[in-house]
């Protein structure tokens, strides 16, 4: 069997794994059994299964398929190359191709190295907001997503501020979204400044900015009610183009707690 050891693709873009085989006793009236499958082992999960037959226009792969997959190749022509369209993170991973020749001796083959798929996508800011208390501080947290992983830095009106160590999200199996995911915070927040959340990766840049408001001065001591609200705006930033949020973050203060009561991404 001949595949390609490692092939990367854009999120949302199709891409082929290439995947070929030879047989000398193989005819094209031999019926064929063609697997893919994403892992290794226990953890190894099928992602297509088809089924060639001999006259067949093409290899059937049943009612059950996803969709997004399906073979690029012609497997009586000794290609089973398959295609994945709109790739997305969590397809990257390992891809083993098989094949099954069905006849009066049957044998299969098994590519044992696989095929490395990296799903690149440019940064995006999936949230950014505020928490904290006044008696404590207030912090700021963006959590970004991209592959490679973004770098993450955090800009004041004219300086850059010192945020925390980026801190990856631990994946719970492979291919997992939240591997490509990433959360970074910045301490000391304070009302009446703005701070900007910037993540880049060799396939871009996206930015997001929040501005805290100052609450209003606090009432005459014989003024009863709740303290004022602390108001969170955010910007998001995708190259030149800066669209302010229809639904703007909004965070309340309520007996010196910051609890978040909207935020539309």
């Amino acid at each position: 069997m001949s595949v390609q050891a490692e092939v990367r693709a854009i999120e949302g873009y199709p891409v082929v794994l290439p995947c070929t085989f030879s047989h000398p006793q193989h005819s094209q009236h031999s019926s064929l059994q063609v697997l893919w499958r994403l892992g290794h082992g226990h953890d190894a999960a099928v992602v297509y299964r088809c089924t060639s037959r001999p006259g067949a226009p093409a290899c059937d792969p049943g009612p059950q398929q996803d969709r997004r997959y399906r073979l690029e190749g012609n497997p009586t022509e000794h290609d089973l190359s398959l295609r994945i369209s709109g790739a997305a993170l969590q397809d990257s991973g390992r891809y083993y191709c098989r094949v099954e020749v069905q006849g009066r001796d049957h044998v299969s083959f098994e590519d044992k190295m696989g095929t490395r798929l990296r799903v690149e996508a440019p940064p995006r800011i999936l949230s950014l907001s505020v928490e904290g208390s006044a008696p404590s501080g207030y912090r700021a947290l963006c959590r970004v997503q991209g592959s490679p992983l973004p770098d993450v830095q955090w800009l004041g009106p004219d300086e850059l501020l010192e945020g925390s160590p980026v801190v990856p999200v631990v994946p719970l199996a492979q291919g997992s979204r939240a591997h490509f995911h990433t959360v970074s915070q910045l301490g000391g927040v304070e009302p009446g400044r703005r701070y900007t959340c910037s993540a880049s990766n060799p396939l871009g840049r996206e930015q997001a900015t929040l501005y805290v408001v100052p609450p209003p001065p606090p009432p005459p001591p014989h003024a009863a009610g709740a303290s004022p609200p602390l108001i969170v705006l955010v910007v998001v930033s995708l190259g030149a183009k800066v669209v302010l949020l229809g639904g703007i973050g909004v965070w309340m203060v309520q007996g010196g707690a910051l609890q978040r009561v909207s935020c539309r991404w």
